[in-house]
């Protein structure tokens, strides 16, 4: 496991998103959005669309999802498991919070979890 600190917790309140980058075991730069749920849970799943490479930082939270603001899909934060249009899942990543910081492993990427 290789965490890499992505932001503090204060960067975020509830149902907002966030860009970041984390590395994955080859020296790759993934880029994620780190996100709070509505109920301030905290998630990290890959940064665009599968259906458009459109940012999903910038859509809206609802619930334990996130909305592609190009389309309309949503993507849950748990699964990665998308609404139509979208029919190819985000990948997810495990994410822990350590004092007043949030860390992400790239190398802990799973994708479309039921």
């Amino acid at each position: 496991m290789s965490l890499e600190k992505v932001c503090d917790l204060s960067a975020l309140g509830p149902a907002q998103a966030l860009r970041a980058e984390v590395t994955d075991a080859r020296g790759k730069k993934i880029p994620i959005a780190v996100v709070r749920d509505e109920d301030g849970g905290w998630h990290a799943i890959d940064a665009l669309c599968t259906h458009g490479d459109v940012a999903l930082d910038e859509g809206d939270v609802e619930g334990c999802a996130i909305e592609c603001w190009g389309h309309g899909a949503q993507f849950d934060l748990n699964t990665g498991q998308p609404t139509m249009p979208a029919t190819e899942p985000v990948n997810c990543y495990q994410l822990e919070i350590k004092g007043q910081a949030v860390y992400v492993d790239a190398c802990s990427r799973s994708k479309g979890k039921e």
